[in-house]
Formats: structure tokens, C-alpha cells, sequence
């Protein structure tokens, strides 16, 4: 396993890099952008930016090309098996989470990669923003099941 370590961390590295310059690039580090993606109510003003949905589109593709090139292999690259979610049922930590990450992004008008993205440029008041994410986050391993919590993620 341990020769499997070192191109695993190099792929992560490089997908975590394209992804924030990504991120960058198509402005989804910038609050207001977002929140004029968001904003469906602006439509009939103009004042709805619809360009983010050129974000998502083609990541949406590119996603299920991968999920569909997966199925057809025993296992990952660089691991000993796929990991599958262990529950696969829209429940009600599934239902309240999302409702709550959708306030906090509604709130912040940030989503929370971006705003790791975003300590490379020290906007106002991010650090403010990170800390009471991962305190949320935190807490939230105390409202969620110990039987349902998330032990490994890398």
C-alpha cells in the first residue's frame, strides 16, 4: 500500500489544484456571483446572471463520464476498492444538512470550497466565515448518529 501512497497524494494534489484555479477562474470564489446565479426572482429585470450554469454544465458531464468509466473497473487507480456512501436513503440528517448548508451558503453567499479557496487572497472577514464553518461542522458531529458519522475521508 505504501507504493500506492505517493501517486495518490500526487493525484490528489493536481485535482485539488485544477479544482481551485477552477474555482478561480470562473469566479465561483466571488460571493456576488454567485448570489446573481442564485437569484431566480431577477430574471425578469436582466439582472440574473445565468453564466455559472456554464460551471456546472460541463462538470456535470465530465462527472458522469468519470462515474461511467468507473463501473467498468474493479477498482480505483491508485486504492484497492471503490467507496461507496454507506447509506444511500434521502432521510432526514440528509434533508436538514442540505437545508442548513443551503442557509449558510444563502447567508454567506459562499460555498465553503470556494472559501477555501479564498485563503489565498485574505478577503475581509473570511477568517470569521472558516471558523464558525468548521465549529459548525464540529457540531454537527455531535447531532449525527455516531453509527452514521464519516471515519475516513482520504
Amino acid at each position: 500500500m505504501a507504493s500506492l501512497k505517493l501517486p495518490y497524494l500526487a493525484t490528489a494534489a493536481l485535482s485539488g489544484s485544477l479544482f481551485g484555479a477552477g474555482l478561480y477562474v470562473s469566479q465561483m470564489v466571488d460571493p456576488l456571483k454567485v448570489l446573481r446565479f442564485l437569484d431566480f426572482g431577477a430574471i425578469p429585470s436582466g439582472g440574473w446572471d445565468p453564466s455559472l450554469a456554464f460551471v456546472i454544465g460541463p462538470a456535470i458531464i465530465v462527472m458522469f463520464i468519470a462515474v461511467q468509466l468507473g463501473k467498468r473497473r474493479q477498482a480505483p487507480l491508485f486504492d484497492s476498492s471503490f467507496h461507496e456512501p454507506a447509506s444511500t436513503k434521502i432521510d432526514t440528517p440528509l434533508v436538514a444538512g442540505a437545508a442548513m448548508f443551503g442557509i449558510g451558503w444563502g447567508m454567506a453567499g459562499i460555498c465553503p470550497g470556494p472559501a477555501i479557496s479564498l485563503i489565498a487572497f485574505l478577503p475581509d472577514n473570511l477568517w470569521i466565515f472558516l471558523v464558525a464553518m468548521f465549529a459548525g461542522s464540529f457540531a454537527g458531529s455531535f447531532i449525527l448518529p455516531s453509527s452514521q458519522r464519516l471515519v475516513n475521508v482520504l
